[in-house]
């Protein structure tokens, strides 16, 4: 029996540090477009489904060739609204109205530059390791044991410990880097979050799949990579 798995891509029309930052060009061609197109033609995703409180995003979503087949509620569309919930809300109405998937696979817009073959070897995992939760990291920018935290003016180490060792004698440090996140529909339900102790690492191997347009310089930064040309 092949795996099915539908991919939501979730784009709130509302940014307050990035204005309409789903609809900006990046490269030519919308910022939310680039998740869409990035899992097409992959055998096992059934549906990308898109869900947006803005008719404009909506539209440009079925223009890429995303199902949009409502706007989500105001309740789901808030800046408190938690992935989970606006996943769950749109896994309810696909599974009602298309049929049962094997799982879902969350794509965040704001990482557009995730590979296909990534996206290929995290769904391979997901198959092979009892449909357990995968989730996308790269490497942390700081080690944890190398941050700090304030008491007014004064500098105080985050970790007990921290700032006494050398890098090379940590143990690697990793991060969510928001490019993958795949769960069963039956986890999703019952824990309402993707992370959870048996969820597995799909580690990214080209630093540009770690970046997250959440700002103005992370834009730059990404209109760099892309002028660089170092994409596949």
């Amino acid at each position: 029996m092949s795996l099915t798995i539908l991919a939501v891509v979730t784009a709130r029309g509302g940014s307050k540090r990035l204005p309409g930052k789903n609809l900006r060009p990046l490269g030519g061609r919308p910022l939310i477009v680039w998740s869409i197109e990035v899992v097409k033609g992959i055998e096992a995703v059934v549906d990308t489904l898109v869900s947006t409180d803005d008719p404009t995003i909506a539209a440009v979503a079925r223009d890429a060739g995303a199902l949009a087949p409502w706007l989500r509620p105001a309740e789901l569309a808030a800046d408190t609204s938690s992935s989970a919930d606006v996943c769950l809300h749109a896994l309810d109405w696909y599974e009602q109205h298309r049929g049962p998937v094997d799982g879902l696979l969350l794509l965040q817009p704001t990482s557009p530059f995730r590979r296909r073959d990534t996206v290929e070897r995290g769904i391979d995992m997901f198959a092979r390791n009892e449909r357990r939760p995968v989730l996308g990291v790269g490497a942390a920018a700081s080690h944890p044991m190398h941050c700090f935290r304030l008491e007014g003016q004064a500098l105080r180490p985050y970790l007990e410990g921290g700032t006494q060792q050398r890098t090379q004698d940590l143990t690697a440090a990793y991060v969510l880097n928001g490019g993958f996140y795949l769960i069963a529909p039956h986890d999703l339900r019952e824990r309402r979050a993707f992370y959870a102790a048996d969820a597995l690492a799909l580690l990214s191997v080209h630093p540009e799949e770690s970046i997250d347009i959440d700002t103005e310089w992370d834009w730059q930064v990404a209109e760099t990579v892309l002028g660089r040309q170092v994409l596949p």
